[in-house]
């Protein structure tokens, strides 16, 4: 009795590990989906800058900066995306509403930045063609600013100040903030050239984000867009870009590094558990044999087959180990729903409402099914020294 409660311990612990395992690993995906969302799938970046960080430094740091006319010319030229759109970019900048002054990024785009992801309201509006050619002192500004602004009255018709000019409040962009990408909520988006206003141009490199329209065209849009850009850039065929084309991909490598460091961990205790049970396991049912010598005698000499005598001690080992997973599902919802309120008290509750603390039925499944298995692999061997016993013999056992 003792040996069967440790086996299921153990076998216990391993269901728990892997239900645990692919928990996370199914919340990471979600929120990383979110993530894709904010920026969108059908976008791109060209930018001096690699996101990802990858290659020399040093060597990036030294390439020219895209000036405006660059970023205007490749605006123009491009045919196949949707909207190719200017941005200038203020980091470390400020807005100010009376006395209240916030550190934010400064965005100068186009009108068409509206019309991508990143530019949808939940308030308001985003301005319009006619406002950036004016270069309107209009302002649209991100869910992070509003809340921390104006945290219980509307945005819309305020006036903030930039560098000390009056800009106002025409639109709120919505909550797309995750737990990769929680600063873009912190922005504020102003037209191209109203941002010169404010931060001028000199000295600066601009970037173009660009829309290709849906998921098919990405290839075709990137390989325009750096065709394009190396001729503007007058890159010899020889050499390579002098510029980065920015995609959501480029932080994969950083997500499945995290992902292999959970299913690390989880496989390895899951591995432990399961090879401590399956070992406790084949012992119970090497004993179980050893005990049963006889009434697998009889059963022989009265016409048993081997292969029932098999299934029969495989039967019981596999019960044993779906049993024990059968006990670890509530264990291991309470596991899950623990880590849930855990996380809740460290991650804002829109990145966690991605993350469900209930366990998938597929979860369950895949429990059941490695439970099964090495039932199965742990009472083979005693299963089939026990068909092989001679009958003769099993009957003088005592």
């Amino acid at each position: 009795m003792l040996r069967s409660i440790l086996t299921t311990g153990s076998m216990i612990v391993g269901v728990v590990a892997v239900v645990t395992m692919g928990w996370a690993i199914k919340g990471l995906d979600a929120i990383w989906e979110q993530t894709i969302s904010i920026i969108g799938k059908d976008m791109m970046y060209v930018d001096k800058w690699d996101w990802a960080g990858g290659g020399n430094w040093r060597k990036t740091e030294a390439r020219k900066d895209l000036s405006l006319e660059q970023v205007e010319s490749l605006r123009y030229r491009m045919e196949s995306p949707e909207y190719v759109i200017p941005l200038a970019r203020k980091w470390g900048g400020s807005v100010s509403y009376g006395n209240k002054v916030l550190r934010t990024a400064v965005m100068g785009t186009a009108a068409t930045y509206g019309m991508t992801p990143a530019g949808i309201t939940e308030d308001g509006r985003f301005f319009t063609p006619i406002e950036e050619q004016q270069a309107a002192n209009v302002i649209v500004i991100g869910h992070g600013i509003k809340k921390a602004l104006f945290p219980t009255e509307t945005a819309v018709g305020k006036n903030l100040k930039i560098q000390g000019i009056p800009f106002r409040v025409i639109g709120v962009v919505e909550k797309r903030g995750v737990l990769f990408m929680d600063f873009v909520d912190n922005q504020v988006y102003i037209p191209l050239y109203a941002f010169r206003s404010a931060y001028g141009f000199n000295n600066r490199s601009f970037s173009v984000a660009i829309k290709a329209g849906n998921e098919r065209m990405m290839n075709i849009v990137r390989e325009e867009a750096i065709g394009v850009m190396r001729g503007i850039r007058n890159v010899p065929p020889h050499k390579e870009n002098d510029f980065s084309i920015n995609e959501m991909k480029a932080f994969d490598d950083e997500v499945k590094k995290i992902r292999f460091w959970i299913w690390a961990a989880g496989l390895g205790l899951t591995v432990l558990a399961f090879i401590v049970g399956s070992i406790n396991l084949t012992n119970i049912m090497f004993v179980s044999v050893s005990e049963r010598t006889k009434e697998i005698g009889v059963r022989k000499a009265i016409g048993a087959k081997r292969g029932s005598i098999r299934l029969q001690f495989l039967m019981e080992s596999t019960l044993l180990c779906v049993t024990a997973a059968v006990l670890a599902l509530p264990v291991s919802q309470f596991v899950t729903w623990i880590l849930h309120i855990v996380a809740g008290s460290m991650l804002p509750a829109d990145v966690l409402a991605v993350v469900s603390a209930l366990i998938p039925v597929d979860l369950l499944m895949l429990a059941i099914a490695i439970a099964t298995v090495v039932g199965l692999m742990a009472g083979l061997i005693p299963a089939i020294r026990a068909s092989n016993l001679d009958p003769v013999e099993a009957l003088r056992a005592e």
